[in-house]
C-alpha cells in the first residue's frame, strides 16, 4: 500500500473514532479513552482527527488535543514529503 493510502485509511478511522466519541459524549454513554484518540491521531490519523475536531467541535477545549493533533499532522506531512523525495526509504 502507498503512504498516502495508509494516511487516508488511518484518517478515516480516526475521524470515525472522534465522531463516535462525540456521539457518546452527547448521549452520556461510555467514552473512548483520550489516549486512544491521540494514539490513532499519532499513527497516521491526524488529518481525520483535526477535521473531526473542527466539524464536531470535539476536544477543542483540551490543550493536549489543540497542540498534539496539529503537531502530529505536520509530522505526518513531513514524513510523506520525505518519502516522496526519497530521503526516507520504506
Amino acid at each position: 500500500m502507498t503512504d498516502l493510502f495508509i494516511i487516508f485509511l488511518m484518517s478515516l478511522l480516526t475521524f470515525v473514532l472522534y465522531a463516535r466519541d462525540k456521539h457518546f459524549a452527547v448521549y452520556g454513554k461510555k467514552r473512548i479513552p483520550e489516549f486512544l484518540l491521540l494514539l490513532f491521531s499519532f499513527l497516521g490519523g491526524a488529518f481525520g482527527a483535526l477535521f473531526a475536531m473542527i466539524l464536531f467541535r470535539h476536544k477543542t477545549r483540551h490543550l493536549t488535543f489543540k497542540i498534539c493533533v496539529p503537531l502530529f499532522l505536520i509530522l505526518q506531512l513531513l514524513i510523506v514529503v520525505l518519502i516522496r523525495i526519497r530521503i526516507i526509504d520504506l
